[in-house]
């Protein structure tokens, strides 16, 4: 691991010369494993490539699975932009970014597999710069629709253990501050059992940085955060290192639970509440995500933003689980925050 103290850094270090060329390789080299996996996992669907362009700069690659064995649809997607107006969202966060160019890049990825018993996943991993300004954001998490905690138990370990390789606080900041990000005010839940997030990674240090829009002083993320304490000389190379381990991980994460799941028997009761479940991620995605809103903001292709949406869905009113079904249990567990790498069922 990693050896850093836990002082705050004064000054932002300007990224090497060949970053946005090592970052944009490495987002398509990630692309392009992911594919691979999930083709050779469903074994019979394969994902059909879409180019676009941006008329402001750049473009990108959309990858679309449709009508597989396993996944109803998925996508996974690379874009790579740049441009001379920065949106608000970003002059809001960091001022001194204005006046000029940014450029941002990433990979992001979500799964829709048809058995209900298969939890959804998303993953993004992002870089941006603009003058001075720079930063790494991203994480994974996961969208189980019936509850299995050692599935969970699997994906955050192997989490934990990429976050490790790099610093002891990552994976205990990060976890908090995905449970935090994914979460549904208006319903007052969780998405899912979370994973990581992180956002504005750079090397002032700050695990959690409380001046950005939707950054609060009083969350568990933002207290862990300031216990821990900066990180003192991460370099740009930390960073990109620590995403790339993470971006790796999201393999052997995922792919176990997905095997160990896929060949369970389910009917219509499974796949309506599977339909029904999906509605959150719909309004997740359309009201607060800050990809969808970045996408948006600076022009992006409309049709790459939204390729996270689930083909099918469906929303029922007043909708009440069964008391001690399998279904309670996952609004009762499952949807509140949990210890996930120790956890254990309560006596």
């Amino acid at each position: 691991m990693t050896a850093f103290s836990t002082e705050v850094s004064t000054s932002q270090a300007f990224p090497p010369s060949d970053s946005r060329e090592r970052v944009s390789h490495w987002m398509k080299t990630l692309q392009d494993k992911i594919c691979q996996g999930l083709e050779q996992l469903d074994g019979e669907g394969t994902f059909q490539q879409d180019n676009w362009e941006r008329a402001e700069g750049g473009g990108g690659r959309s990858r679309v699975m449709k009508e597989g064995k396993i996944f109803e649809q998925g996508g996974v997607g690379f874009s790579e932009v740049w441009g001379k107006d920065l949106p608000p969202s970003i002059l809001v966060q960091r001022p001194e970014a204005a006046g000029h160019g940014f450029y941002a890049t990433g990979t992001s990825m979500v799964l829709h597999p048809r058995n209900p018993y298969v939890p959804t996943v998303h993953l993004n991993y992002r870089y941006f710069e603009a003058g001075p300004v720079w930063w790494f954001g991203g994480g994974i998490d996961l969208t189980p629709y019936y509850p299995f905690a050692e599935d969970a138990q699997h994906f955050h370990s192997t989490l934990k253990n990429a976050c490790d390789a790099h610093h002891s606080e990552y994976y205990p900041t990060f976890k908090l501050w995905c449970d935090e990000y994914f979460y549904l005010k208006h319903r007052g839940e969780t998405r899912g059992i979370g994973g990581i997030f992180f956002d504005y990674q750079d090397t002032q240090g700050i695990l959690y940085p409380v001046s950005y829009p939707g950054s609060q002083l009083d969350t568990a993320a933002a207290k862990y955060s300031q216990e821990a304490g900066a990180v003192k000389n991460r370099t740009w190379e930390d960073l990109f290192s620590f995403v790339q381990d993470c971006g790796n991980a999201f393999l052997p994460a995922y792919v176990p639970i997905v095997e160990r799941r896929n060949g369970l028997e389910y009917g219509e009761h499974q796949r309506n509440f599977q339909l029904y479940r999906r509605g959150r991620y719909v309004e997740f995605n359309l009201v607060y995500d800050r990809g969808t809103i970045f996408g948006l903001q600076t022009n992006g292709r409309t049709e790459s933003i939204l390729m996270s949406l689930p083909p099918m869905v469906r929303w029922e009113y007043g909708y009440q689980p069964e008391p001690g079904s399998p279904e309670a249990e996952l609004y009762d567990t499952f949807l509140k925050p949990q210890d996930w790498v120790n956890w254990s069922p309560k006596s």
